[in-house]
């Protein structure tokens, strides 16, 4: 089995006595009120999902992730997991004082060990993490949003949020069992950001044709309006799954992130994620995670020239279309035909199908999957 990024899978959850004294103690501690991202944060930093993490980044973590895309101690990471507060919020604090971390209801869902408080810089940071300041970026919108300090320290996990979506919910050291149980040895993962077309299901499949099997994950968060709703694409897969693929050979569980956006930075994040789900190989299209014109079509695949010691390896698929001609899914290394009789997967048009209720043609999305995607009126965010 590959090994955890950083050689060992984190965990930091709480149970028993342990979680019962904490539990006991938390009226008297100060508390801190989290976004469902940043609550998303402290269960994928106490469940492994973002191992070697076993907290909140501090200052020195912070600006070398910004800078060099790596940890202080050298280790590929290419996105800032940090946790803000307002300058009020923060001036109670004590360093080495644990600190309850409350969901929105204000139920506690971590004990947070404080260590220190910076300050940042809103721009910069967007800048380096997005490439731009945009507001019209989603990533970098919310970055600009973000309160003006930010808090380090680890985290331990109480208990995890209430979701729709737990029986699609599992760890990292679940999944990790369940392969080796499976006896698979390589495992292709994708991190899906929509529901599935036919040239995501051509991806899959080109990666089943050497892998034991294929890890899907689709990304469950606060993600932009008109993208799919995270419902429709976990119904949209299941359907996909159980109609089109060995059930044997493939594994479906939720990765709780919010969209960031962040085009190659975050092609490096989630193929980081899929190796400590225990997958050996990440699957990157072009033009992957990014949002409208912020990156160029490759940079999602440029950037894993810079990360040879990433440890999990990444399989490029280039832009996909239908050939008319070829009546099959192809690329520009596969297809001798002109653009003129190729259909691409063009996402914007998918939608506009969607929204009229007209299913998209059988070459752009199969019809049991359209079937389960219409039935929801309006599968997209509002």
């Amino acid at each position: 089995m590959i090994p955890p990024h950083g050689a060992k899978l984190i965990e930091r959850v709480l149970d028993g006595a342990e979680r019962d004294e904490i539990l006991e103690k938390s009226a008297g501690l100060p508390h801190l009120r989290l976004s469902a991202g940043s609550v998303s944060d402290v269960e994928n930093i106490a469940t492994g999902v973002f191992s070697p993490l076993t907290g909140f980044m501090g200052r020195v973590d912070f600006h070398h992730v910004l800078n060099e895309m790596r940890l202080s101690n050298d280790l590929p990471w290419t996105i800032p997991v940090v946790l803000d507060a307002g300058k009020s919020e923060a001036a109670g604090l004590k360093p080495g004082s644990p600190v309850i971390l409350s969901d929105g209801a204000g139920d506690p869902v971590a004990v947070f060990h404080f260590e220190e408080k910076f300050e940042y810089d809103k721009e910069e940071t967007a800048r380096k993490v997005f490439g731009t300041t945009d507001s019209g970026h989603p990533g970098a919108a919310r970055m600009l949003g973000m309160k003006e300090v930010l808090l380090s320290g680890k985290v331990d996990l109480i208990r995890k949020a209430p979701s729709p979506f737990s029986m699609f919910t599992l760890t990292p050291r679940e999944t990790r069992i369940l392969f080796r149980e499976k006896g698979w040895r390589t495992i292709a993962g994708f991190a899906a950001t929509g529901a599935p077309h036919m040239g995501h299901e051509y991806i899959q499949k080109s990666a089943l044709s050497f892998a034991d099997g294929v890890f899907i994950g689709p990304l469950i968060g606060e993600n932009r309006s008109g993208d799919f709703k995270d419902e429709a694409v976990l119904a949209s897969y299941e359907e996909l799954i159980r109609t089109t693929y060995l059930k044997e050979r493939v594994v479906m569980a939720v990765l709780r992130s919010d969209g960031r956006y962040a085009g190659p930075r975050q092609a490096v994040f989630m193929a980081i994620i899929l190796k400590n789900f225990g997958c050996t190989h990440a699957m990157i299209g072009s033009d992957w995670a990014s949002d409208g014109s912020y990156y160029h079509p490759f940079a999602a695949q440029d950037i894993f020239e810079e990360f040879p010691d990433l440890g999990i390896v990444p399989l490029f698929f280039g832009p996909l279309s239908y050939c008319k001609k070829c009546r099959a899914v192809v690329n520009d290394r596969t297809c001798p035909h002109p653009p003129s009789d190729q259909v691409l997967y063009d996402g914007t048009r998918i939608r506009d199908m969607l929204l009229r209720g007209e299913p998209p043609s059988p070459e752009l999305v199969r019809p049991e999957v359209a079937k389960v995607l219409l039935n929801y009126g309006n599968p997209f965010r509002e």
